[in-house]
């Protein structure tokens, strides 16, 4: 693994949870580059733990799409296919696209304050350059417009779609062309909750979806 996985444990968090962290980050960032097998014993080395929770932690990647197994090969970081993006970002855009209709009719001005301090953040992120925290940023500023929907399951599904879709923000918000035109959809969604236009802040979200759908897939054509 070339020694740059860091385990980050704490005392309240069980082994196998922080294991599984530091695996799901390096896949997410591209670390662990899609077909690179999990070897359990070398996994263990590296991170100063027993075999067990590296391998519980394989376990839950896989459930996550994160992992396959492979058969005579095991465990290796799943590829990156063009039907995977398809599916997942084709129920974010219903999913982002419902939040931020509701957030239209329920937003608190404390929730649309919440969104504009985080469009405002994923624009700081993008003038210092650091793709961790643009990411970051990015994740946070949907998930202000979901948790201003004051609906729990859709903020719940927000949540655990984060890791999938994250690993896409990593392969297009690399380009900073990408990140500029990002910061401009946004604007155009919070002006929309903003004004309580329910037809525009929904159409504003399907068109950011879709064109992020349209660019990561010209990477990955279709049957590649």
């Amino acid at each position: 693994m070339n020694g740059y996985l860091k385990l980050e444990a704490d005392e309240f968090t069980p082994l196998r949870d922080v294991v599984c962290k530091t695996i799901r980050r390096a896949i997410l960032t591209g670390q662990m580059a899609p077909g690179t097998r999990l070897l359990e014993v070398h996994l263990a080395q590296e991170l100063g733990v027993s075999r067990t929770p590296v391998r519980e932690a394989i376990r839950e990647l896989e459930q996550e799409g994160l992992v396959i197994m492979r058969p005579r090969r095991g465990a290796e970081v799943a590829s990156i296919t063009a039907p995977q993006v398809r599916d997942v970002l084709e129920v974010r855009m219903i999913t982002d696209a419902l939040a931020t209709e509701l957030s239209c009719e329920r937003a608190t001005d404390d929730d649309i304050k919440a969104i504009e301090d985080a469009a405002q953040g994923f624009i700081d992120a993008v003038k210092g350059g650091s793709i961790h925290t643009i990411i970051e940023k990015d994740t946070l500023f949907h998930a202000a417009i979901a948790n201003a929907s004051h609906n729990k399951k859709l903020a719940e599904i927000n949540h655990d779609m984060e890791d999938q879709v994250n690993r896409y923000r990593y392969e297009t918000l690399r380009s900073p062309d990408v990140a500029h035109i990002a910061i401009e959809e946004h604007s155009k969604i919070v002006a929309a909750i903003k004004s309580r236009d329910r037809e525009q802040a929904v159409l504003a979200t399907k068109k950011h979806i879709a064109w992020q759908m349209e660019g990561f897939l010209k990477k990955f054509p279709e049957g590649e």
